[in-house]
């Protein structure tokens, strides 16, 4: 099921967005049994009483993702959703721990049932938003590309998508991960293509520059464990038509380049600063400045931030792994208001923020 926010008549959200839902969420579904006995149990006994429902996360810096897919979701399985007061953020603001993002008003059996797959949205999109968005600013404004296509179930590969968008991210290796923002997946080849051309890397760009003829090669230079050699061949092979070189060299790899060089100094393992440093200044002595180096395998905030205060000379940087790290920051519900008045568990409390926005109707 495909929903779009326009189509809804939301307003003060982004008119354009489409979400997809699975059409079980309004038979229960995906909500905890006891949401759903509880909903019964409210409309027997404690029917049409207004509630506040907010929900949070515990952690500073978080970049708060779904709001939007949620105010989507319960304008469609909410019951009598045009009655319910929602107050939110938006999908990108930079959230601290206990600031809700979210509040819901209304009569808590038209939407209470909905609150883990609330919790469960949030706690996903925004995760993927916070990683995607820290990947972002160690990159100081280079390019990052989005590789998280094969780290997880495919069916996340829509959502993690659009949160990467939300935080900064453009570039993605899928259709799926473009699918809620207009974003076509890019790439040029894997290893895979160059083990059918028998480890041959020019070979596999010359049938790939042959099959996709109006396109610039990005090549794959890691295949034999010689990045400066192949790099090299490719681009005197094919000049201008080489946008860029890509190094995915693995982890517990020593690139040939080190094999009679002291590595004392520094870690040569898998794509390591010193082997970028040489690729570039190969790249350069040889008349090729024009080619960029896409760097990719294990990146992290933490290793971009360490290439970047060396001044690395890293073009793109691919991220996977990383991105689609689910712990990074879960969301909780918790009533806090009972007809007009202050209403909680001991602990939690109704928390007042001028940031949150009403979510206008048409």
């Amino acid at each position: 099921m495909e929903i779009n926010l326009k189509e809804k008549g939301i307003i003060k959200r982004l008119t354009n967005k489409t979400f997809c839902f699975d059409e079980r969420l309004k038979n229960g579904f995906f909500t905890a049994t006891y949401f759903l006995k509880v909903q019964k149990i409210i409309k027997q006994n404690l029917a049409n009483q207004s509630v506040t429902m907010q929900w949070f996360c515990r952690k500073d810096g978080v970049m708060v993702c779904g709001v939007d897919e949620t105010v989507a979701l319960l304008h469609t399985f909410a019951i009598n959703p045009q009655s319910l007061e929602i107050f939110a953020l938006n999908d990108g603001d930079i959230v601290s721990a206990y600031e809700p993002v979210l509040k819901v008003r209304g009569a808590y059996e038209n939407f209470g049932f909905l609150e883990n797959v609330i919790d469960a949205v949030l706690a996903r999109r925004s995760s993927v938003a916070t990683n995607a968005h820290n990947a972002v600013l160690a990159a100081n404004g280079k390019e990052l590309f989005c590789m998280a296509d094969r780290q997880d179930e495919i069916l996340t590969q829509i959502a993690d998508g659009y949160a990467c968008y939300v935080a900064g991210i453009k570039k993605v290796a899928t259709d799926a991960l473009g699918a809620w923002w207009g974003g076509r997946g890019s790439g040029t080849m894997p290893h895979a293509l160059i083990q059918m051309c028998g480890g041959d890397v020019v070979k596999a760009c010359e049938i790939y520059k042959k099959t996709f003829k109006d396109e610039k090669i990005t090549a794959l230079v890691d295949y034999n464990n010689d990045v400066i050699t192949d790099a090299l061949r490719v681009a005197r092979a094919f000049g201008s038509d080489l946008a860029a070189v890509r190094v995915d060299t693995s982890a517990n790899l020593i690139d040939k380049f080190f094999n009679d060089k002291d590595t004392s100094g520094f870690d040569p393992k898998g794509v390591c600063p010193e082997l970028i440093f040489a690729l570039r200044k190969a790249l350069d002595d040889s008349g090729f400045s024009w080619v960029k180096i896409v760097v990719s395998s294990g990146f992290t905030p933490q290793k971009i931030a360490l290439f970047e205060a060396k001044n690395c000379p890293v073009d793109t940087y691919g991220v996977g792994s990383f991105l689609v790290k689910n712990d990074t920051c879960g969301f909780t519900g918790d009533l806090v208001e009972l007809n007009g008045k202050d209403e909680a568990k001991f602990g939690r409390k109704n928390v007042r923020s001028d940031r949150l926005e009403l979510v206008s109707f048409v």
